[in-house]
């Protein structure tokens, strides 16, 4: 009887209707509708494509269809999708009534419709139909046998235009598989730019075949020849994606002036005494590539017509391999110690009725953009660029806030005021370890700013910005993923979407269909806990990393001077990211025992100490033979000491003195050990 009725629970339970609270879409869409039924998948399953669409539809249902039978293991008879109409009774039906166009201001909108024997994508354009295949796949549902499509209608489309996610390939250079596999989630997570951050302090990333000397000199032998940037813009266009290429000057020019020192500010001291700048005689300062982070002074002379000849042949070769229509030039922390230092430029600053370095810069910005008009570019750059020259046809990129003494956004709402359009970066730094919330609660409009309909218009979206000093190839996939996906709803979803927890539920099962796209987000922390163990049993490694984050900010990186370019990234804080699992359930567990002292409750909260107590003698023994571990022993023995005291406390048998309790649990609040700390302090001290 007891099988009889679990059996008849289960087939309830297959055909209950599907909740909205059940779904995990993310971004979650303008308007959701769930009705009863459900469209079940057979082998049987087709797509046919009408109307006007770009090419790039065909790629994409071929991919969706893969995915799909990936993912449920059903053989389906379509294989891949090559021209229109070819099933006119498919399954699915998508149309689209026009080719979409990489860009910003694009229709991306879409209409999902699905009732129990068939599927409906309508769209203005391929790129909307692509971003309806992504929320149908998001929509999978199954029983204990098959798979199936709740009975629904979604109308979609984005808040924002601009949805980014900037990769900095500089200070550690990212393979091509890296970029492209991030390009297939920023097009799953419904973004539509990639902006690449070629040139640094710390390398110039490529092929120049007019002048070979920048990767000669300054790339360490790792640089993308231009057919792969053709072809990576070739993929990123096949997902809807435009690429934005910077090339960061007159600062951050390490680099480019180790290829090409006669072009820099920098003046030297003969012997004997004479001074002699660059540009005037044949004595030329040497520069090198940067292995530290930081802020360096090596920055372009913007008095020199050889600078401006270099940066125009330059754009001239790099312009054509992009043909979206934006084009950073960064422009950002230049400290101006080379110009200040150089009388020529001083002299030029006088001849031009120049005030500031911050007026030169803006001369130089303003060389550039005409360079970039030939090629039909738009000029962008970091909110350094503007000033009261400054061109309205740039676009600012606001990153400044309270890390640099700044109010939050408030770079942002100057530039609109002033009639500039902007993309809000101030906030989503992901390099940064914050936890998601901070990101996913930072709106590009800016409340109580008191805009007026036109320079909220202004405001194009945001950005994530991926620095990689510390990120390299194994680890950028965990410090991107899945913390984008969360700004990705934030820059689509309706400003009222903000409930963290419901978010955080959906966003658990994102990050395992990232994984199905190629992310390595999950699988590389294994990889590094293993090195770690020195390929022993890892789980008490795992646990661990299940309360330990990285140190928030800069603070990993002291002075940018402890990790060099070239340092180890294969440590305990390199396998650990923010928001650490058990850290949150444990805050959850403490606020729910505080709440009511139930002995389920006390259960709960016990628990955790018992595992904290058991994982620290487990470390312990696995150092014996893996010295890599003998960094976070010490950690793991004050979490270890807190849990013994605070299970004493709550069974009231403690016999420290109060102050005494209190110094026990501060000792979980360092931030000496492995370069991570325990997230669990804030919660310990409740318990108190």
């Amino acid at each position: 009887m007891k099988y009889l009725f679990v059996l008849l629970f289960a087939g309830l339970a297959a055909g209950a209707q599907v909740q909205k609270e059940q779904l995990n879409i993310m971004p979650w869409p303008q308007n959701v509708v769930i009705n009863e039924g459900n469209f079940n998948l057979t082998k049987n399953f087709k797509v046919n494509i009408t109307g006007n669409p770009n090419a790039r539809i065909f790629g994409g249902v071929t991919r969706f269809l893969r995915r799909l039978d990936g993912r449920t293991g059903i053989f389906f008879e379509q294989g891949f999708i090559t021209k229109l109409n070819e099933f006119p009774n498919a399954e699915l039906q998508i149309n689209c009534t026009k080719s979409g166009k990489i860009g910003l201001y694009e229709d991306e909108s879409y209409h999902l419709d699905i009732t129990s024997n068939k599927i409906t994508i309508n769209a203005s354009s391929d790129l909307g139909a692509l971003h309806g295949l992504e929320t149908l796949l998001q929509m999978l549902q199954n029983n204990s046998k098959s798979f199936y499509f709740p009975v629904s209608k979604i109308s979609d489309f984005p808040r924002f235009t601009w949805r980014g996610l900037m990769i900095d390939v500089s200070r550690h250079f990212q393979p091509i598989d890296v970029i492209k596999r991030n390009i297939d989630a920023l097009a799953a997570m419904k973004m539509n730019v990639f902006h690449w951050h070629l040139v640094d302090d710390q390398g110039w990333r490529i092929e120049m075949k007019k002048h070979p000397k920048f990767t000669q000199l300054a790339s360490d032998g790792m640089y993308y020849t231009q057919e792969e940037i053709k072809n990576i813009v070739k993929y990123a266009d096949e997902r809807g994606i435009l690429i934005v290429p910077e090339i960061d000057v007159p600062g951050h020019g390490s680099a480019i002036l180790t290829a090409y020192p006669e072009i820099g500010s920098k003046v030297i001291t003969l012997t004997g005494g004479t001074s002699e700048k660059n540009i005037q005689g044949t004595a030329i300062a040497t520069y090198g590539i940067e292995r530290n982070a930081g802020i360096f002074s090596p920055t372009l002379d913007p008095s020199n017509p050889k600078t401006y000849q270099l940066l125009s042949e330059v754009f001239d070769e790099v312009c054509p391999l992009f043909p979206g229509a934006y084009f950073h030039i960064g422009g950002d922390e230049n400290e101006g110690k080379d110009w200040d230092a150089n009388p020529k430029i001083q002299e030029f600053k006088k001849k031009h009725n120049l005030k500031t370095n911050h007026e030169l810069q803006t001369y130089f910005t303003m060389q550039l953009a005409p360079m970039l008009k030939k090629h039909g570019k738009q000029l962008m750059g970091w909110e350094e660029i503007l000033t009261k020259d400054l061109s309205k046809e740039a676009i600012v990129h606001s990153w400044r806030g309270p890390n640099e003494g700044m109010p939050a956004g408030q770079s942002l709402v100057d530039a609109v005021k002033k009639g500039y359009k902007t993309v809000l970066s101030n906030g989503y730094y992901i390099d940064l370890m914050y936890p998601i919330a901070s990101h996913y609660l930072n709106d590009p409009m800016p409340k109580g700013a008191n805009l007026t309909s036109d320079e909220k218009a202004r405001i194009l979206g945001g950005e994530a910005t991926m620095w990689t000093e510390l990120a390299t190839p194994t680890t950028i996939d965990s410090r991107v993923w899945p913390r984008t996906a969360a700004i990705a709803e934030r820059l689509w979803s309706a400003e009222d979407v903000v409930d963290v927890e419901n978010m955080r539920k959906r966003l658990e099962h994102i990050s395992f269909r990232l994984e199905e796209l190629g992310i390595t987000h999950i699988r590389n922390k294994d990889v590094i806990l293993r090195n770690i163990a020195n390929n022993q049993n890892i789980q008490s490694l795992e646990e661990f990393s299940k309360v330990s984050e990285p140190l928030k900010g800069y603070t990993r990186n002291k002075g940018g001077t402890e990790y060099q370019m070239y340092s180890p990234f294969t440590l305990f804080a390199d396998a650990c990211g923010p928001d650490a699992k058990d850290a949150l359930a444990f805050d959850a567990a403490v606020n729910q025992y505080l709440a009511n002292k139930s002995a389920d409750n006390k259960a709960k909260v016990t628990a955790f100490f018992n595992k904290w107590i058991a994982v620290d003698k487990d470390l312990t023994a696995l150092s014996a033979n893996a010295p890599l571990v003998q960094p976070i022993l010490p950690l793991s023995k004050k979490l270890s000491d807190a849990s013994q005291e605070l299970l004493l406390v709550l069974d009231n048998k403690s016999t420290l003195k109060p102050a005494d309790l209190k110094s026990l649990i501060e000792q979980c609040n360092t931030k000496d050990h492995a370069d991570v700390e325990l997230s669990v302090y804030e919660s310990l001290k409740k318990l108190i």
